[in-house]
């Protein structure tokens, strides 16, 4: 068994090395599948840290009328807290939104004087609600126009915020269903090169099979050199996906953190460095035996 299993082996290297240039094309090709399935992991993870970022700068604020009891606010604050949507909610009291207000524009003088020359507080209390999701928001939004809050709500300002959450809705969901779609045409491709030079290297080699089959050889002596041939492409796949991305994240790294400080790419590609070549390695040799054994099946006839 160990000495079939290395002959096997030593076969399938052989055949690899032997079909030098089309086994340099399909492990192009097949880079060409494993960085855009790598993009789109990375992608996923700068999306993440860039929904995280841009959740702490959306929310909805639900204004209190004027002289809404601070008891009601509360109990409100409360049943919103209670929703599996709700990340957080804040309670800002009219005294406190008016500080806020002119730390917020204390080098202004002219709101300044206005403020002064006021008799009241013109502020409104509030809550600043948070969702766990952005998609989330509409639901939220929907619960707070119930009619039980009418008597004390003024207006909520969803409407407001309701076009950047649908847009940042909308890019993330598409980004990511073009990037899966780019990764499926191009793995196609990849399988499809890869299938042709194992087709190729099994009509090259027919007089060496016919004449192993002859000697006795069994069917798999016969087949397992292409397998071999097939897994060798992602192998090399993957290194080279690795090599090529390697330097292309370091320089693009300061970049990424100027859009999205919260996400540095550079430092979880180094930290996650085996579990990506594992992704890259396990998609390779699957795309590579895939493709080896439907080339084995249709056109090595023993």
């Amino acid at each position: 068994m160990a000495t079939t299993f290395l002959r096997i082996l030593k076969y399938g290297f052989q055949n690899f090395w032997r079909n030098g240039w089309l086994s340099t094309a399909t492990i192009l090709v097949m880079v060409l599948a494993l960085i855009t399935l790598q993009g789109l992991i990375i992608f996923d993870v700068v999306t993440t840290g860039a929904v995280a970022s841009i959740q702490d700068k959306i929310d909805i604020a639900v204004y209190f009328k004027r002289g809404a009891a601070e008891d009601d606010m509360l109990k409100m604050q409360k049943s919103v807290e209670a929703l599996p949507e709700v990340k957080t909610v804040d309670y800002v009291s009219t005294d406190e939104a008016l500080t806020s207000f002119k730390e917020k524009h204390k080098n202004d003088p002219t709101i300044n004087q206005a403020l002064a020359e006021l008799d009241q507080n013109p502020l409104h209390a509030l809550l600043n609600i948070k969702a766990n999701d952005p998609k989330d928001y509409p639901v939220i939004a929907s619960y707070l126009n119930h009619e039980s809050f009418s008597a004390i709500v003024d207006h909520v300002t969803y409407g407001q915020n309701k076009a950047a959450i649908d847009t940042l809705n909308k890019i993330i969901d598409t980004a990511n269903k073009v990037g899966l779609a780019v990764t499926i045409f191009i793995a196609f491709a990849a399988s499809l090169v890869a299938f042709n030079t194992i087709r190729l290297a099994i009509y090259s080699n027919r007089e060496e099979i016919g004449i192993m089959r002859l000697v006795g050889a069994s069917n798999i002596f016969a087949k397992g050199p292409y397998l071999v041939s097939g897994i060798l492409y992602g192998i090399f796949g993957a290194i080279v996906t690795l090599l090529l991305t390697a330097p292309v994240i370091n320089m693009a790294s300061p970049y990424f953190g100027i859009f999205v400080p919260e996400v540095n790419i550079e430092s979880y590609f180094y930290a996650h460095l085996a579990t990506l070549f594992g992704y890259l390695l396990i998609f390779g040799v699957f795309l590579g035996i895939v493709s080896s054994w439907i080339a084995i099946r249709r056109y090595l006839k023993i």
